[in-house]
Parts: structure tokens; C-alpha cells; sequence
């Protein structure tokens, strides 16, 4: 079984790599290196097989609890001929497992001795020893691998890290193969098969639909798992549970409103919570929740009604609260270093809770000294802990009623531009599209944030290669143009540059273009606006118009063009732009004409405008339209089953009258 589901793992290697036995190549510490040392590599060398496996045992009782002579052997070559050992099948099964004994020994040293190990290519030299039938040998090279796997300086992708690792290990029958150790007389058996699974499940779809249907003694996986996490199991086993059943959850394979995720999954993970369980369980608790109820309305409710949560989680901040409380002084001194992951594992289910319901929200921010929590989380220095705070802080900042009030009386808005100046990709994203919201015309926020130099800020998050950030630099700006006075309106066109506004009308992103579209809407709005922008970018504003409606674009985009023509022909001397430039006019005519409603109407909006009686100039623009046939369509669309368009056209219509 471990060969079928670990060949695939060689085969992203290729053949494995095996080292010379030349010890030319090896770096030569300034370490003293003993003869007896040197006395143990030369016996790998022999040549009677019986000499070599006598020479790696006793290598192997030399480097128990010894770091010197581990450090010692590696300088002097042991890992390359060790290894040499281990591959060749002329190799007896005895030597070869005292090999990978030894090397699971020299692994056990410092951080530099399993760099050393990594460097001689030993993981696909031990990944192909798990194909050989002798389970001892098979045991000596995965206890090996482990203990390296657990290094923190071994790169994670060197084994199973993404979808298409799960997906391999999926086809290579990995479920079935597993499943049946669930129910292992043996605990480790158990546990280890449980974890197999949540880490297999995790955001993949295709396991989690497949786990719902798998039978194990005549009873589905996810019953077995709701056993799992019943309050009689060791905690181990109801979290890692509730991790399976949570990922299925959210993979789509079991409904949000099923029992086994409203009355056992979510009240296991909320006890989790609870500040009788240890530092790492409330961590893996609440991230898990966070997780579970991220996306619904239904879950984030039941779970801010669970056993008094949002109260429980605010211990998260005050932990360890007193000496007292923990008596063994090591489990301290773990806990006051690893303090910050419960404030982090906090801010991401606050986050979650917070997503949707304005009562939850409410309820949140009413827990004691929420907002300076927030705020002193904006600046840790933990990168994940500043990051969900911020992502606490967006979930909150969705509530109109807290954006007038807990957001403003806590000038929230000063660290996030803070946050903003100097952050990695990921903050940032959250960061501007917190601020998104803080530029809401009802916040108060919108006034100081804008004299903090938030325009230049944006303006250089629409130059970013990041898609995200692009899209929340426009959108910020958008909504900093709405019903704005003019000098703003001129600040942001200044910090855009026409060429950066052409860059951003011609991204391939549509969400970029769309809100692009609706800043020059924004901008374009109130009389005196519309007409000093236009004497000033007039030219180009058109060329862009020009450019989207020739364009191979949707309907939401064009209409949205359309819309700002409109605002255009509203302007006092701005709708002489559209009335010296027959090719706007002829693009309109044609747009009236149009299949889509939505577009028939954008256009008639700009006729409209345009033919006002009570405006200067409206008989000579009358006429020059009449001329072209405007009038005609008039009439045609004023026999139009859609009521909308109807009333439009008869409006037009009496303008002529009039």
C-alpha cells in the first residue's frame, strides 16, 4: 500500500540522484576532526559487507546524543557513502536499515546538520526505500523522513503541498487505502489516518465529494467522524474531526444546515474555544471555526449565540492572564511566546463572525476595548497577526452605523494609512479595501483620511502588478470622487495622469475598467464639474469614450460609457464636445438602435440632455439631430413594449414640441 501511494511522489523527482563517493566535493569545516571519527568513515569503505554493517552500527551507537561527532561525520563525507549504502540493492536489508538509522540519527542534531542532509539529495534516496518490501527498512527511512519534515528549514514543497499533490495521492487510491485504519484498534493508527484526512480534504472539492460516500464497516466516513468528535475523545481527535467535516462543509459536500455541522461540528469547534483548553487548541479551534462559518449568514449567527463566543474570544487578548493559572513553568514560557497566535486566531473568527450581520457587528465592537485591540494589532509585529486584524477590521467596516460612530471616536483610520505605507501585497489588498469603505460619502473618516495624502497613495496602487490592489486603488477613488468638491475631483485626475487613466481603461481586467468607468462617472457629475473637467481633459476623456464603445466589450461596460455621455451632455459647454464630434453622435444613434434595453436607454439619456428645451443653444442641437434621423427613432421607440424606453422617447419627443 505505502509503495502505490508514495511512487507517485518519486515520479516528481525523476530517477533519484546518487551522490559519488568522492570526498573532494565536501566543505571542510575548521572544526578539529578527530581521528576516531575519520576511523568511522573508513570502515563505510571495506570491503567485506560484514566489516561495513559492524563500522554503521557502531557509527551509530558513536552519534546517540552527540552533536560533535554527528557534525564530525558529516564534515568527513559519512552522509554521500551513508547513502550510497542505503540505495544499492546488493546492500543487505540489515544494512541498509542501520543506515538510515544513522541518518535518521545525524538528523536529530542541529538545523545545519539536516541542510546538510537535504543538500546530498537524501529525501528521494529515502522516499525509494519505502518500495521495499522489508517493513523495518521501510520504518528506519519514514522515521527518518519525518524527523526531517518536522526541520524548519526543510522546504515544504518538497513533499505534498497543493491540490495537485492531494489530486495525486487521490488517484493513486489514498481514500480507500486509508479509510479502513480509522478503525484501528490502535490510537496512533487512528489519529494519524484522521489527520491523512484533513489535510487530503482541505479546500478540495473533488476528496471531500468522494469522503461523503466511502463505507467503512458498513458506516459512512462522515459518521465516523461525528464518533470522532464527541466530548468523551481525546481533544486531538474531536479537533482534527471537526477539521474533516469542516472542510467537506465548505467544499459544497454537506449541506451548512446538516446536524452533523450545526449541532456537533460548530458547538465542538466553539468548546475548542474555551480558555480551559490548552494555547494551541484555541488557536486551531477558532481559525478552524473562522473557516467553517466564513461564508454563511446562517452559521456566523448560530455560532454568535454559541456558548457566549464573543465574550470567550476577548480571553484571547488576556492570555496567560496570571502565573498562577499555569503552574508547570515550561508550558509558560511556550505560552508567552505563542500569545500572539490567539490574538491572530481571534481577529480571523471576529472577522468571520462579523461578515454579514450588523447585530453581530454591533456586538463585537461593544466587547470590551474592541476597537484599541484592533488598532494595537494594526502595528504587531507579527505579520499575521496585523493582517487579521485588518481583516477584522474590513469585516467591521461594512456597517454604515459603526463607520459613523466606533470607527470614528477611534480615528481608525490613522493606523490603516499607516498599515497602507509599508505592508506586503496580502495586508495591503484588505488594507484599501478597508479604506474602500472608509471613503463612503456617510463616512466621517473620508475627510481626514483624504488630508493624509490618500489620493497619491491610491493613485500608486492603480500602477500595481497586483490585480487586487489595482482594482481597490481605483475603487477607493471612485468612491473618494462621489459627490466630492471640485478640487478634489482635480487632485485625483492630476495624481492619475492621463496616461495612467488610458493604462487603466485598456486593462484586460473588467473589474478594473468597470470601476475606472464609474470614477469618471463620479467625477463627471454637478454642472460646473462636468464643464471644468471637460475644458481641461476634455479631449482625452473623449478619445477613452471613443476607444470602450469601438471595443470588444460587455454590456455592463458599454452601458456604463454610455452613462458618462450622458453626464457629459449634461455639462453647460461640455455637450458641445458631443455635438462637434459626428462620431459620438453616430455611436449614440446606433446605440438607440440596439438590441439591449439597458443601451437603448444609456443612449437616450444622452439625447435627452442634449435636445433641453430650457438650455441655450437646444434648437440648433435640435435640429442638427433631427437631421440625422434622431427624431425617427424617437418615434419608433415611442411604440416600444418596454415601458421605460416608452416614457423616455415621449419625453424626448415633447422636447420638440415644446
Amino acid at each position: 500500500m505505502e509503495g502505490v501511494v508514495l511512487l507517485s511522489v518519486l515520479e516528481l523527482w525523476g530517477p533519484v540522484y546518487r551522490r559519488t563517493e568522492s570526498l573532494k566535493h565536501v566543505n571542510i569545516s575548521n572544526k578539529e576532526v578527530t581521528a576516531s571519527s575519520r576511523h568511522y568513515v573508513d570502515r563505510l569503505f571495506d570491503l567485506d559487507p560484514q566489516k561495513v554493517l559492524q563500522g554503521v552500527i557502531d557509527m551509530k551507537n558513536a552519534v546517540i546524543g552527540n552533536n560533535k561527532q554527528k557534525a564530525n561525520l558529516i564534515v568527513l563525507g559519512a552522509v554521500p557513502r551513508l547513502l550510497y549504502l542505503l540505495q544499492q540493492e546488493t546492500s543487505s536489508t540489515e544494512l541498509r536499515t542501520e543506515c538510515a538509522v544513522v541518518l535518521g540519527s545525524l538528523a536529530m542534531g542541529t538545523e545545519n546538520n539536516v541542510k546538510s542532509l537535504l543538500d546530498c539529495h537524501i529525501i528521494p534516496a529515502l522516499l525509494q526505500g519505502l518500495l521495499s518490501p522489508d517493513l523495518k527498512f521501510i520504518e528506519a527511512c519514514l522515521r527518518c523522513l519525518r524527523t526531517i519534515f518536522i526541520s524548519p528549514v526543510t522546504p515544504e514543497d518538497l513533499l505534498y503541498a497543493g491540490p495537485d499533490h492531494q489530486t495525486i495521492l487521490f488517484n493513486h487510491g489514498a481514500v480507500q487505502n486509508i479509510a479502513h485504519l480509522l478503525v484501528s484498534t490502535s490510537y496512533k493508527v487512528r489519529m494519524q489516518a484522521l489527520k491523512c484526512f484533513s489535510v487530503l480534504a482541505f479546500e478540495n472539492p473533488q476528496v471531500s465529494m468522494t469522503l461523503v460516500n466511502v463505507l467503512v464497516d458498513g458506516e459512512l466516513l462522515p459518521q465516523i467522524f461525528v464518533k470522532m468528535l464527541q466530548r468523551d475523545k481525546p481533544i486531538e481527535m474531536q479537533l482534527t474531526s471537526a477539521k474533516c467535516l469542516t472542510s467537506m462543509c465548505r467544499a459544497g459536500a454537506i449541506r451548512t444546515d446538516d446536524s452533523c455541522i450545526v449541532l456537533k461540528t460548530l458547538p465542538c469547534l466553539v468548546r475548542m474555544c474555551s480558555k480551559e483548553r490548552l494555547l494551541e487548541e484555541r488557536v486551531e479551534g477558532a481559525e478552524t471555526l473562522a473557516y467553517l462559518i466564513e461564508t454563511d449568514v446562517e452559521l456566523q449567527r448560530i455560532a454568535s449565540i454559541t456558548d457566549h463566543l464573543i465574550v470567550m474570544l476577548a480571553d484571547y487578548f488576556k492570555y496567560p492572564s496570571s502565573v498562577s493559572a499555569i503552574t508547570d513553568i515550561k508550558r509558560l514560557d511556550h505560552d508567552l511566546k505563542h500569545a500572539h497566535e490567539l490574538r491572530q486566531a481571534a481577529f480571523k473568527l471576529y472577522a468571520s463572525l462579523g461578515a454579514n450581520d450588523e447585530d453581530i457587528r454591533k456586538k463585537i465592537i461593544e466587547t470590551e476595548n474592541m476597537m484599541d485591540r484592533i488598532v494595537n494589532g494594526l502595528s504587531e509585529s507579527s505579520i499575521k497577526v496585523r493582517l487579521a486584524a485588518v481583516r477584522c477590521l474590513h469585516s467591521l467596516s461594512r456597517s454604515v452605523q459603526q463607520l459613523r460612530t466606533s470607527f470614528q471616536d477611534h480615528a481608525v483610520w490613522k493606523p490603516l494609512m499607516k498599515v497602507l505605507q509599508n505592508a506586503p501585497n496580502e495586508i495591503l489588498v484588505v488594507a484599501s479595501s478597508t479604506l474602500c469603505n472608509l471613503l463612503l460619502e456617510f463616512s466621517p473618516s473620508k475627510e481626514p483620511i483624504l488630508e493624509s495624502g490618500a489620493i497619491e497613495l491610491l493613485c500608486s496602487l492603480t500602477q500595481s502588478e497586483n490585480l487586487a490592489l489595482r482594482v481597490n486603488g481605483i475603487w477607493a477613488l471612485m468612491n473618494m470622487a462621489f459627490q466630492a468638491e471640485q478640487k478634489i475631483k482635480s487632485d485625483i485626475l492630476r495624481g492619475l495622469s492621463t496616461e495612467q487613466l488610458f493604462q487603466l481603461l485598456s486593462d484586460s481586467d473588467v473589474n478594473v475598467l468597470m470601476k475606472t468607468l464609474g470614477l469618471l462617472r463620479n467625477l463627471l457629475s454637478t454642472r460646473p464639474h462636468i464643464d471644468h473637467i471637460m475644458s481641461t481633459h476634455g479631449k482625452q476623456i473623449m478619445q477613452a469614450v471613443t476607444l470602450i464603445l469601438e471595443g470588444e466589450h460587455n454590456i455592463e461596460v458599454k452601458e456604463q460609457t454610455l452613462c458618462i455621455l450622458a453626464n457629459i451632455a449634461d455639462g453647460t459647454t461640455a455637450k458641445e464636445l458631443i455635438m462637434t464630434n459626428d462620431d459620438i453622435l453616430q455611436k449614440i444613434k446606433y446605440y438607440m438602435s440596439h438590441s439591449n434595453a439597458k443601451l437603448q436607454l444609456a443612449a437616450m439619456f444622452c439625447i435627452s440632455n442634449l435636445i433641453w428645451n430650457e438650455e441655450e443653444g437646444s434648437q440648433e442641437r435640435q435640429d442638427k439631430l433631427r437631421d440625422m434621423g434622431i427624431v425617427d427613432i424617437l418615434h419608433k421607440l415611442s411604440q416600444s413594449s418596454d415601458p421605460n424606453l416608452c416614457d423616455k422617447a415621449k419625453t424626448a419627443l415633447q422636447q420638440y414640441l415644446a
